[in-house]
């Protein structure tokens, strides 16, 4: 297993080899380092370079907008700030109106090899720039303000404006690289044959293999962009449309697997960007109809290519932990996540959502001692969503049998409540306060941590003896308040368990509920949704199907995880049209 010394020693390596790299090379080497748990020693060499290339400033200010976003602590994140308008002022410095002036540029520069290298040379501050922008906005959002949101909104249309025209650019220098090549190809071929000359630049001096970095380079922000831009609820479609921004989902995921297969130093990333989209996007919003597998094969090709290059990688690991999961494999699961926490001995955040992912395994295994364990942890070390692990804590402890002890926890979640804001949060504030008063039986935390389970599209993971205990649990509670959410969950579970006819049954059950309306004011547009998409599955009710997630989407507002309903229900309908054109 690699330590602190084996790190260090790759840390030396890529040291040595430091001067006799380009720049490209090195902030590749850079970031293996720290996708392979040299957090650290990345952090290091990119700070020792960064005044002496835009690559290697970029590196730099990447890494400290990761550690931003892995903590959301508020030092980090302006720290983060001005690492990247830093890195944006070097590349600006010399770069002044090359957007206007790129073409004319271009054309003059076919005919040396040091104007050819400045053509790249621009193209990639460009891009870098851009990539600051997308970063710039990402931190602006995350304050959850109504002006941070506009100044984002605008940031990104700058950023999106800029990666279209650099894709543009580098996508015509690469044609007219092929034409030349082609051209030349009979010219060259005898003098290639005998070794006589280097590979052939093209376009006087922009060779083919600076022209792919760059276009691996721009595609990974331009891929990002088209695939978050798909994934946004449809009633805000109308204000990015506003900012000019498009949102194919298929054009972002070929933009990514470019850019992961390129020789820029976001190649790696583009590859984390893919398991990510494969193993918690595409079956958290269910963007392919309901099937949580979807997307699984992909992940785990890409995991088998990658193994030999990232062998102890505790992200590569963690995304091998998804996999398992959602193939219901929960032991390897647990396992993978177990090895990762282990690795990432030096990174707290990866630490944290290895805890996570085995607290969420255990909840699964309705092991509820372990998951409290993990989520306890939590509760303690991080600075963010205390009051949810708190919830969370609770909800595991009560399910276990310690009653007062989870009391006493739904207690503290209120002294840890403080993003009001932030929507998960709230649930969890409500959600604990209500067991508090209503003095928590063992059963109504495992109605708690059924329903977390279903929220977060965790109820397909589960085997078939865990859905079958947890039907046990909830027919038993007679609550009124909760009768409605009983269903909605029982419904849910019936459905894992393919037992169509009484899934539609539940959920019909849960769709009339009233009473409980006003302490689970998502269940019944939710309801509409399950029931929908379950007719959608039969020829004979699609058009039933169809017209219940209509309903869904425009009866109902303001209930919890209203936006992510909007984006299922948005996959649903997109899904038929697929099918059935309208």
């Amino acid at each position: 297993m690699a330590g602190p010394e084996e790190h260090s020693q790759q840390h030396r390596r890529v040291e040595e080899k430091a001067e006799r790299l380009d720049d490209a090379e090195l902030a590749f080497q850079g970031i293996n380092m720290l996708l392979n748990n040299g957090f650290k020693e990345s952090d290091e060499l990119f700070r020792r370079y960064r005044t002496q290339s835009p690559l290697m400033s970029f590196g730099a200010s990447f890494v400290s907008f990761l550690n931003a976003m892995m903590t959301f602590e508020e030092e980090k994140m302006q720290m983060a700030c001005d690492d990247l308008r830093a890195t944006e002022k070097l590349c600006e410095s010399d770069n002044a109106g090359v957007i206007e002036t790129i073409r004319n540029k271009i054309k003059k520069s076919m005919d040396t090899q040091k104007s050819g290298m400045t053509v790249v040379d621009q193209l990639q501050r460009q891009i870098i720039v851009a990539d600051c922008q997308v970063y710039l906005a990402v931190l602006s959002f995350v304050k959850q303000e109504l002006s941070a949101y506009i100044k984002g909104g605008w940031i990104l249309r700058k950023a999106w404006k800029m990666y279209n025209k650099c894709y543009s650019d580098i996508s015509q220098l690469q044609e007219a690289c092929r034409r030349r090549s082609s051209s030349q190809q009979g010219a060259l071929a005898s003098d290639q044959a005998n070794h006589n000359t280097p590979v052939a630049e093209s376009s006087g001096g922009v060779t083919e293999e600076a022209l792919g970095r760059l276009k691996g380079s721009v595609s990974f922000g331009y891929g990002l962009f088209h695939l978050c831009i798909s994934m946004v609820p449809p009633h805000l479609l109308k204000i990015v449309n506003l900012l000019g921004f498009p949102g194919d989902r298929h054009q972002g995921l070929a933009s990514l697997a470019y850019a992961s297969e390129s020789k820029d130093m976001k190649a790696p990333l583009a590859t984390l960007a893919l398991l990510w989209y494969h193993t918690v996007v595409q079956p958290f919003f269910a963007l392919d109809g309901s099937d949580s597998r979807a997307g699984l094969l992909e992940a785990k090709a890409i995991l088998q290519k990658k193994a030999m290059t990232y062998p102890n990688s505790s992200l590569f690991i963690f995304f091998r932990g998804r996999v398992q999961r959602l193939e219901c494999q929960i032991n390897s699961a647990l396992a993978s996540f177990h090895d990762a926490l282990e690795f990432a001995s030096d990174q707290r955040e990866i630490q944290h959502v290895c805890l996570y992912e085995i607290g969420w395994c255990s909840m699964i295994e309705m092991n509820f001692e372990d998951a409290y364990k993990a989520f306890e942890r939590l509760k303690n070390e991080s600075r963010w969503s205390q009051c949810y692990y708190a919830y969370l804590t609770g909800v595991c402890q009560g399910a276990s049998g310690d009653l007062e002890g989870a009391k006493a926890i739904f207690r503290d979640a209120q002294r840890l409540f403080k993003r009001k804001n932030n929507q998960i949060e709230q649930f969890a504030f409500r959600r604990a306060e209500r067991l508090r008063k209503l003095s928590p039986t063992q059963e109504l935390c495992i109605l708690g941590a059924v329903e977390v389970l279903y929220l977060w599209k965790a109820l397909p993971n589960c085997s078939s003896s865990k859905l079958q205990l947890m039907s046990q649990v909830l027919q038993g509670l007679d609550d009124p308040c909760c009768q409605g959410l009983k269903h909605l969950l029982l419904g849910a579970i019936k459905k894992c368990l393919g037992n169509i006819k009484d899934a539609i049954q539940c959920y019909q059950m849960a769709a009339r509920d009233e009473l409980g309306r006003q302490n689970n004011s998502y269940v019944q547009p939710y309801s509409y949704y399950e029931l929908g998409c379950v007719l959608l599955a039969n020829p004979e009710t699609l058009s039933k199907g169809r017209s219940l997630l209509l309903q869904a989407k425009e009866n109902y507002a303001g209930y919890d995880f209203e936006n992510r309903l909007h984006v299922r229900i948005h996959s649903a309908l997109a899904s038929i049209r697929e099918v059935v054109p309208q």
